[in-house]
């Protein structure tokens, strides 16, 4: 399984991005699926989740400006970021546990893509 992160780039404070998350491979069920993120010289911190049911949590930062949302379908999670600040920037990662189609587990991990807010 890979998970492909999309969507990075710079963008003026108060500005919007919308990250995406698609993942391929043998999925027989893709379950939760987070983002995180990473800023130089600091670890890597949860954003936002969103579990199989649709249950979504988010880190107190980002409460009332980002949205996590998936589509099944297309094994895709989105990241909608809006009112950007520049403490947004950061490497973001996406994250992902399900099965394969052979009901063996996975837990991957996307290659991240960056998002620089300025001020």
């Amino acid at each position: 399984v890979q998970l492909q992160a999309s969507g990075g780039g710079l963008v003026q404070a108060g500005g919007s991005l919308k990250l995406s998350c698609a993942a391929s491979g043998v999925i027989f069920s893709m379950n939760t699926v987070a983002w995180y993120r990473q800023a130089p010289e600091k670890e890597r911190d949860l954003v936002a989740r969103v579990t199989s049911g649709g249950q979504t949590n988010y880190a107190e930062a980002v409460k009332g400006r980002f949205t996590i949302s998936r589509d099944n379908a297309l094994n895709t999670v989105y990241l909608q970021m809006t009112n950007l600040k520049p403490e947004d920037t950061a490497v973001y990662y996406c994250n992902a546990d399900g099965l394969f189609r052979w009901r063996a587990p996975f837990n991957v991990w996307g290659q991240g893509t960056l998002v620089t807010v300025s001020s």
